[in-house]
């Protein structure tokens, strides 16, 4: 498994893994997956990495979202990572997300930040495992196809970034 930084060559397989995350109905409160222009648009321009076999597939993909435009939230993003079906249960999660806190803090992020579905346990746990901790639950946040849903948030603060 090689980490390379995602280019807009990847979106036809980052979408792909997108949507197939978007119809296991645990993932996100999206029902869609963007156009490039809109998912680039609502990214950050660095801290955007994919996962890729041997044969050059993607497997997995990570990236960060601003959580304000006020300066004094500039180093706090939330996460996104996803993983291919077929990828998942090989370590190809907790690769990426390492990488991805290693380049988020070579950005001067100081805090991650993941909202994730109560159900989604394998994420809360790839989360706990890299080092997120659980500070709260938001209770019936948002409907998703109807239904209220309930999300745990998680968050990571570096121990080398903004310590000042």
């Amino acid at each position: 498994m090689t980490i390379l930084p995602m280019t807009e060559a990847h979106w036809p397989a980052v979408k792909a893994i997108y949507e197939a995350g978007i119809a296991t109905g645990n993932a996100t409160f999206e029902t869609q997956a963007p156009a490039w222009e809109a998912w680039n648009r609502a990214h950050l321009g660095h801290s955007r990495l994919v996962a890729v076999d041997e044969a050059g597939t993607v497997q997995g993909w990570a990236a960060l979202s601003p959580v304000s435009s006020r300066c004094v939230y500039g180093g706090v993003a939330e996460i996104s990572v996803y993983i291919a079906a077929e990828a998942r249960g090989q370590g190809v999660g907790r690769q990426l997300l390492q990488a991805l806190i290693a380049d988020s803090e070579a950005q001067g992020i100081w805090t991650l930040q993941a909202g994730t579905f109560e159900e989604n346990t394998a994420s809360i746990a790839l989360h706990t495992q890299a080092g997120f901790r659980v500070i709260g639950h938001r209770e019936r946040i948002g409907q998703h196809h109807g239904v209220w849903r309930n999300t745990v948030q998680m968050e990571r603060r570096s121990p080398a970034v903004g310590i000042d």
